[in-house]
């Protein structure tokens, strides 16, 4: 099979993230430019409540194999972001984070708010640094970072996102309507939704 460049990957996520919001009866339109920061536009009819998706893609030989890092634990999968994304908490905007196996083209489907990724990435990236200080190694502070998702049984040295908290989660109206509340470094299932007032 031929290579497929990255805005054919990125484009193949986009429309199947429309497809799964259209059967689940949202009003959805892709964005259109390449310098957007929003990727589809998103209205509940029921609800009538608007709402904004960033799509990231990856295409991967083997999704279903967890990788494991010295640093971060293990996770399900990552994607790769930037440090922009620490300062993005819109209650209205949501990632969905996207995975197509190379191998079958099966699509798994994760969202989740702006308010967890911009938390975890600024996170995980202040202790990538620290673990590689405790090493003695210099590493040049860049602003790539990288949004993974862990597993439910594992323990994690940061407040982790887990797979089975995310994946396909498409009731966003009810997502929006969340207060999230964050709990402190160490914590097992790290991320515990309640219903807002």
């Amino acid at each position: 099979m031929e290579r497929i460049n990255k805005n054919s990957v990125s484009l193949a996520g986009e429309f199947a993230v429309l497809s799964q919001l259209s059967l689940r009866g949202y009003d959805a339109n892709m964005t259109l430019g390449r310098t957007k920061g929003i990727d589809i536009l998103v209205y509940s009819p029921e609800k009538k409540r608007s709402f904004q998706l960033e799509v990231k893609t990856n295409f991967k030989k083997s999704p279903n194999r967890a990788s494991v890092s010295k640093v971060h634990g293990t996770s399900v999968d990552a994607w790769m972001m930037n440090k922009k994304h620490e300062s993005i908490h819109i209650p209205t905007l949501f990632y969905c984070f996207v995975n197509i196996s190379r191998d079958s083209n099966y699509f798994k489907f994760y969202i989740v708010p702006s308010k967890v990724v911009a938390r975890y990435v600024a996170e995980e990236h202040d202790l990538w640094l620290r673990e590689k200080e405790k090493e003695g190694k210099r590493v040049k502070d860049t602003d790539m970072r990288v949004f993974r998702l862990g597993l439910k049984s594992e323990k994690y040295p940061i407040a982790t996102p887990t797979a089975e908290q995310y994946q396909n989660n498409w009731n966003i109206c009810r997502v929006a309507q969340l207060k999230w509340e964050l709990p402190d470094l160490g914590c097992n299932n790290t991320i515990h939704p309640t219903i807002a007032d």
